[in-house]
C-alpha cells in the first residue's frame, strides 16, 4: 500500500484517495519571466516520478500543474524588455516546454495559465469578503485578514505570534495586521488590469492556485504539490483561502521536494551559484541530469556539483552498458517477479527513488552476469516508471555533451578504419597511437567478436 509523507500531519500516512481509484494531484507551476533553472526542474522531474507511479499503481490519475503569467516579476521583466506581457510569458512557456521535453517530463494533464481565470479569482475574492475573511483597504487592495482564520499557520507548523516574531513582514499602512496578504492588487499606471467590485487591478499570487486547482480537481481533492520553498507562505495562504471559501478540507496530502544546494549552499542568484537547466544541458545529457534528480530522495537536498552529475553520468552508463548488445523485447513490467517486488515496495513508500534505483543495479548486474532477454526487459520496464533507459543503448552510449562531444560519428569510424588497417599491416605502434588519440579526445575503444566499437566516455 502506498504510502506518503503529509507535510500537514508531518508523518507518512497511508494513500486513500477521495474517489476510490482515481488520483487528483495539483503542483505549483513555473512564474514565466526567465529561464527555468534547477530548481524548477527538479519540481517537474519529482511529481513527473510521482505522476508515473501513481499510473503504474492502477490509479486513474489527473494531474494538474499551473503556470503563472501574471505576477509583479513578469510585469517589471516586460517593461524592462519594453515588450508585451502576454509575448514575453509566451516565449519563456516555450522554452519551459522544451526544458521539461528534454528532460523526459510528461505533459501534465492541464496546464492552467492564471491570465485565464481572473473571472473566478475575482468571485472566491468576493466570497472572502462577503464572509468576513478578507477587506478592502483604502489604497484600492483587497486582503485576507489572517486572525479571521483558526487554521492559519497549520501547514508550517507556526502560530500567527511564531510569525509576527519571526518573519521579515514588510509594513504596509493599508494592512490591519502585517501578516494579511493581497488577494487583489489595485492597478498601478501602465499595468495590464481587470475590472472587479474593487476597482481596476490584477489578482494576487496565492489566490490563482486556490481557483485553478478547484476548477480543475473539485474544492477538495488528494495531493497538493510543490518545492519546500513554498510551504511558507504561499501553500499556508491557500489553504487560508479554499478553506475559509468552502468551510471544509482543501487537501488531504501535502508534498514538498527539498531544496537545491549547490556544494552545500542553497542556489540563489545572490550567491552567483545560480544555474539554467540550459546551462546544465550544455554539459551534461538529459537523462543524466533527470537521473541525478531522481537518485536523491525527493524530500532531501539535492547537492549539485560537477562532481555529483560525474557520478551519475557513470552510473547511468553502467545500466546502459549492461543493456548493450542485449535485445530486450518491450512489454510491462512482471510485477511478480522479485525485483519488481522490491521495486514496488520502495516506491510505495513515500516514493523512495534512490531504494528503486538500488533494484535496477541489481537486475543491471543479473544481466551481466546472464545476457537474458527476459532480464533485460525487465529491467527497461521498471526503468520505464521512472522514465528512465528508454534509449537505445548505443545511441545513448555514443551521444550527449561531455568528454568527445567535439568529434562526430564519422570521423571516428574512420579513424577506427584506420586503426584497423593499422592491425592488419602489423603496425601495432600506429595502431596503438590511434587508440591513445581517441582515448585522449574521450572516446574509448571495445574490441569485441564482432569488431570493434566505441563509446563516449
Amino acid at each position: 500500500m502506498l504510502k506518503i509523507y503529509n507535510s500537514l500531519t508531518r508523518d507518512k500516512q497511508e494513500f486513500v484517495p477521495i474517489v476510490p481509484g482515481k488520483a487528483r494531484m495539483y503542483v505549483c507551476g513555473m512564474t514565466v519571466y526567465d529561464y527555468c533553472h534547477l530548481g524548477h526542474a527538479r519540481v517537474m522531474v519529482v511529481f513527473d516520478a510521482v505522476a508515473r507511479w501513481l499510473r503504474a499503481s492502477g490509479f486513474d490519475v489527473t494531474y494538474v500543474r499551473n503556470i503563472t503569467d501574471i505576477d509583479d516579476k513578469i510585469i517589471k521583466r516586460a517593461q524592462e524588455n519594453n515588450e508585451a506581457m502576454d509575448a514575453l510569458t509566451a516565449r519563456f512557456i516555450g522554452f519551459m516546454d522544451e526544458d521539461a521535453a528534454r528532460l523526459g517530463v510528461q505533459k501534465p494533464d492541464f496546464e492552467p495559465r492564471a491570465t485565464a481565470y481572473v473571472e473566478s479569482m475575482v468571485g472566491m475574492i468576493g466570497t472572502l469578503v462577503d464572509k468576513g475573511l478578507a477587506y478592502p483597504a483604502a489604497n484600492g487592495d483587497v486582503y485576507y485578514a489572517v486572525q479571521k482564520f483558526p487554521g492559519y499557520g497549520k501547514l508550517s507548523g507556526k502560530s500567527l505570534e511564531d510569525l509576527r516574531a519571526g518573519e521579515r513582514v514588510e509594513v504596509d499602512p493599508a494592512k490591519r495586521d502585517p501578516l494579511d496578504f493581497a488577494l487583489w492588487k489595485a492597478s498601478k499606471p501602465g499595468e495590464p488590469a481587470w475590472g472587479s467590485p474593487w476597482g481596476k487591478g490584477r489578482p494576487g499570487w496565492h489566490i490563482e492556485c486556490s481557483v485553478m486547482s478547484e476548477h480543475y480537481l473539485g474544492d477538495h481533492f488528494d495531493i497538493h504539490g510543490g518545492g519546500q520553498d513554498l510551504q511558507f507562505p504561499h501553500h499556508e495562504n491557500e489553504i487560508a483561502q479554499s478553506e475559509g471559501a468552502h468551510d471544509h478540507a482543501f487537501v488531504n496530502y501535502w508534498m514538498h521536494n527539498g531544496f537545491v544546494r549547490v556544494d552545500n549552499e542553497k542556489m540563489s542568484k545572490s550567491l552567483g551559484n545560480f544555474f539554467t537547466v540550459r546551462e546544465v544541458l550544455e554539459k551534461y545529457a538529459p537523462e543524466v541530469v533527470r537521473f541525478f534528480i531522481l537518485r536523491a530522495h525527493y524530500r532531501s537536498p539535492l547537492n549539485y556539483s560537477d562532481q555529483h552529475l560525474e557520478d551519475a553520468k557513470h552510473a547511468l552508463t553502467r545500466l546502459y552498458t549492461a543493456l548493450k548488445g542485449v535485445a530486450a523485447p518491450e512489454r510491462p513490467a512482471d510485477w511478480n517477479e522479485a525485483h519488481a517486488q522490491r521495486f514496488r515496495e520502495a516506491m510505495d513508500d513515500d516514493f523512495n527513488t534512490p531504494e528503486a534505483m538500488a533494484v535496477l543495479f541489481d537486475l543491471a548486474n543479473e544481466l551481466n552476469r546472464s545476457r537474458s532477454r527476459a532480464v533485460a526487459a525487465q529491467l527497461r520496464a521498471l526503468a520505464r516508471v521512472m522514465g528512465l533507459l528508454q534509449q537505445d543503448p548505443v545511441d545513448f552510449l555514443r551521444s550527449g555533451p561531455g568528454a568527445g562531444a567535439e568529434l562526430g560519428s564519422g570521423r571516428i569510424e574512420a579513424l577506427i578504419a584506420e586503426r584497423l588497417a593499422a592491425r592488419k599491416a602489423k603496425n601495432y605502434a600506429e595502431a596503438d597511437h590511434i587508440r591513445k588519440a581517441l582515448l585522449d579526445a574521450g572516446i574509448v575503444l571495445e574490441d569485441g567478436p564482432q569488431g570493434t566499437t566505441w563509446r563516449r566516455s
